[in-house]
């Protein structure tokens, strides 16, 4: 099976719309997808985005992202452990060839890394993977 671009559609995003679809036979139209298949929808979201999703599944792309944005809020407001990490997303375009820049990574157990620099950025990512995973 293919999607209207040309590109395959995965396997578990088919068998999904082959449920999506034996449901919509079976009802009228307007009736309301049920939690079921929204929850089918909103995980595979996770897997392959909203917007592949939404369309092999032929669903509304923004009720989709609603559904998945307010999955991934808490219900209950939890207040930071002094252990918990968080993830901070810098876009390149903040860090100036010719900039100072100082980030530090702290592991739960204490251990610590500094990484400064001036001019061009180095390896962020491998930097910190390479630290949290040491054991």
């Amino acid at each position: 099976m293919r999607a209207s671009n040309g590109s395959r559609i995965a396997l578990p995003l088919r068998r999904a719309a082959d449920q999506f679809s034996r449901w919509r036979n079976a009802h009228d139209l307007g009736t309301r997808i049920p939690a079921r298949l929204w929850q089918l929808a909103v995980n595979l979201a996770v897997t392959y985005g909203v917007s592949r999703t939404a369309s092999a599944l032929t669903l509304d792309y923004y009720s989709l992202k609603r559904r998945l944005t307010d999955r991934s809020l808490p219900s209950v407001p939890v207040a930071p452990s002094p252990h918990s990490s968080a993830f901070v997303e810098l876009p390149a375009s903040t860090f100036s060839p010719w900039g100072e820049c100082v980030i530090e990574l702290e592991k739960s157990n204490g251990e610590k890394i500094r990484i400064c620099w001036k001019g061009a950025a180095p390896d962020l990512v491998g930097l910190s993977r390479s630290f949290w995973s040491e054991e």
